[in-house]
């Protein structure tokens, strides 16, 4: 969660330097009862997008929506996504933005509860970068399975693999994973193997 990558971001989208904002969204991301939802999740977002940012039609706002998609996280709670969003249309209503830039963030972020196939390419982008770790090699992705098993501790076991299974199953039966044709070649493969190998564990 670079501060100079935050700062250029603000420029591009002539809004104020905000050293408090970025701050914030650090140590939020730094909370102790996170171990997936970090900034190393955020950084590797990031980092995804990179890959696909040219396919976007409004970048700075794909980006920033990256940015706050997780900063609301509490385990114990629903509505993750929603104060998550309340966050960012309060930041960029704060600076200055436009209704229309805000409305658009607001969006993006709410898809980040992937109930729905992706309406756009901005929001398929968003949602094949969040979804990438599910196309990570098998030690990452296992790692990945006991950070949020690791979150949700205080679940009794059943009940988690009960949840779990259901809603990696719920991925595995999506007829494409990832919508962008660049993120289906990369990670479709690895997802499904990974998936499909999670949830004969949690059987």
């Amino acid at each position: 969660m670079d501060a100079a990558r935050w700062d250029a971001l603000m420029r591009s989208l002539d809004l104020p330097l905000d050293v408090a904002t970025h701050a914030a969204l650090v140590a939020a991301y730094r909370e102790p009862h996170r171990h997936y939802h970090t900034a190393r999740h955020i950084d590797d977002c990031l980092e995804k997008f990179d890959t696909l940012r040219d396919q976007a039609a409004q970048p700075d706002a794909v980006e920033l929506a990256l940015w706050f998609h997780d900063a609301i996280y509490d385990p114990y709670k629903s509505g993750n996504e929603e104060r998550s969003a309340d966050w960012a249309v309060a930041f960029l209503g704060g600076a200055g933005a436009s209704p229309a830039l805000a409305a658009r963030v607001r969006e993006l972020i709410l898809a980040t509860r992937h109930e729905a196939v992706a309406a756009d390419r901005d929001t398929a982008i968003l949602i094949d970068v969040d979804l990438s770790i599910l196309g990570a090699d098998e030690e990452r992705y296992d790692r990945f399975e006991r950070e949020v098993r690791k979150e949700y501790r205080w679940v009794p076991r059943p009940l988690f693999r009960r949840e779990r299974r259901r809603i990696l199953t719920s991925f595995l039966a999506r007829e494409r994973i990832y919508a962008t044709d660049a993120f289906h070649r990369r990670y479709e493969e690895p997802a499904r193997a990974n998936l499909a190998r999670a949830i004969r564990a949690l059987a």
